[in-house]
C-alpha cells in the first residue's frame, strides 16, 4: 500500500528531482508555457502554485523563500512582479494543463503547462 506518500518521485532521486522540478518552474515563468508529461506537470504544478501564492505578497522574507527554488534574478524579479499581481485576485488555480497526446518514442502522455493569466497577453490587449 502506498498511503502518504505526497509525491511522485517520477524514477529519481531527490536530488536530480529537485534539480529538475527548479529548472521546470523556472522555465514555466519564463515562457509562460512548457511541453512536458503529464507526471511531470503535476508535480511542477505543486511548486509553481505554491511559488505564486507566496508571491502575491512582495516581502523580503517570501522573496528569500522562493529565492531557494529560482536563482535566476531576472525570473524571481518577474515572478513577483508582473505574474504575482496578475493573480491577486484568483484564489488558486494559477496554472491549466492540456492534454495533447502521446509521445511516440515511448508513448508517454504529454501535456501543456501553462499560466492562465499570460503577461504577454496582456501587452499586446494595451497595443491594440
Amino acid at each position: 500500500m502506498n498511503h502518504k506518500i505526497g509525491f511522485n518521485s517520477l524514477s529519481r532521486s531527490t536530488a536530480e528531482r529537485d534539480a529538475m522540478l527548479r529548472n521546470m518552474v523556472t522555465s514555466l515563468f519564463r515562457y509562460e508555457r512548457i511541453e512536458t508529461t503529464k507526471a511531470k506537470a503535476l508535480e511542477v504544478r505543486k511548486m509553481a502554485e505554491k511559488m505564486i501564492t507566496r508571491a502575491k505578497t512582495d516581502s523580503v522574507h517570501n522573496r528569500r523563500i522562493v529565492n531557494k527554488d529560482i536563482k535566476d534574478a531576472a525570473i524571481l524579479n518577474k515572478l513577483f512582479t508582473e505574474i504575482a499581481p496578475l493573480n491577486a485576485e484568483r484564489h488558486g488555480g494559477y496554472t491549466r494543463i492540456l492534454k495533447t497526446g502521446f509521445r511516440l518514442g515511448d508513448a508517454a502522455e504529454m501535456v501543456i503547462l501553462e499560466l492562465v493569466d499570460k503577461t504577454t497577453k496582456k501587452e499586446e490587449k494595451a497595443d491594440k
